[in-house]
């Protein structure tokens, strides 16, 4: 279980969720369980906490403990599953947007151009839609909007061109194959951060990643309590952004929020955090990957 996952800024995220022993918590991304163990450790025998994960891996590896319980679908279904089991209203929302690092370091799963394996990149196996589906069929359009949009890639359409001219000759089907078309034009001082911003784009598009954010956010206004605490780390700008402008507005397309005539702001939300909750040196070098993880908190009004 230590080296499934390693949980990113755990003492702040739970410090921030303010747990009550006899409270109802939702962790949105199991993943290993590192966060939720921590959560467990500050409940107490009337306290509660569901967990989401669609990944098979993370449920072979649940916790075994009555107070849980495991809710094996993506988390943007956080409403219809909180009402399902009768517990739709709850203390405190947590969710780790990051990978895990057991699927970066599994070969097969195909997250990391570090490790040869299929252009994979499903959170849910069952799903039909893989990397290499993706591109395989979309258009060099498409592909230019993905890595652009998702990846925040400079050369997104020389990229998407690059793939469609390669394809054409043979399909696609590695990671190995990707990282040679897309080496092209990694920039020789940050290859690796830009290769690593080609995998984001597609994984994000495989798992329908900024939908399922949307979704889940909007649905945390209608589970929280009043005053309970939503908990979200975010791992690039695009995410970061969306929680941000979630936090403030009440919607992730708008930094600004609506006032009504006489000028009186309605928002769900207060920021807890008056500035992002970044990993500190220490927790860096312990675990590298954390290095871009973002922490904001925020309590519904």
């Amino acid at each position: 279980m230590e080296t499934y996952h390693i949980p990113a800024l755990l003492k702040p995220t739970t410090e921030g969720l303010n747990i009550k022993p006899d409270g109802t918590y939702v962790d949105l991304t199991y993943g290993g369980g590192g966060h939720s163990r921590e959560i467990l450790a500050r409940l107490g025998t009337n306290g509660r906490l569901i967990v989401f994960d669609q990944d098979e891996d993370a449920w072979e590896n649940r916790i075994d403990d009555g107070r849980l319980i495991f809710v094996r679908h993506n988390f943007r279904f956080l409403y219809h599953f909180l009402k399902y089991i009768e517990m739709i209203h709850v203390d405190g929302i947590l969710a780790d947007l990051g990978v895990s690092s057991h699927h970066f370091d599994v070969a097969e799963r195909g997250f990391s151009f570090r490790l040869d394996g299929l252009l994979d990149m499903r959170m849910n196996r069952n799903a039909t839609v893989t990397a290499a589906t993706v591109l395989n069929s979309y258009s060099e359009e498409q592909l230019a909007a993905l890595f652009r949009i998702y990846g925040e890639i400079t050369s997104a359409n020389r990229l998407a061109r690059e793939i469609v001219a390669c394809r054409a000759k043979q399909p696609i089907h590695t990671t190995a194959e990707l990282k040679d078309v897309a080496s092209k034009f990694a920039p020789a001082r940050d290859a690796a951060r830009f290769l690593s911003q080609v995998f984001q784009a597609l994984r994000i598009e495989v798992n329908g990643e900024m939908d399922a954010l949307k979704e889940m956010m909007d649905a945390s206004v209608m589970v929280l309590k009043k005053g309970g605490r939503l908990a979200i780390i975010s791992y690039h700008s695009l995410e970061d952004r969306m929680v941000k402008n979630f936090f403030r507005t009440g919607d992730v397309n708008t930094s600004e929020p609506e006032t009504d005539i006489y000028g009186r702001i309605d928002v769900p939300f207060k920021a807890i955090t008056r500035k992002v909750i970044v990993p500190n040196d220490d927790e860096i070098e312990a675990n590298p990957r954390v290095r871009s993880a973002k922490l904001r908190i925020a309590e519904k009004l």
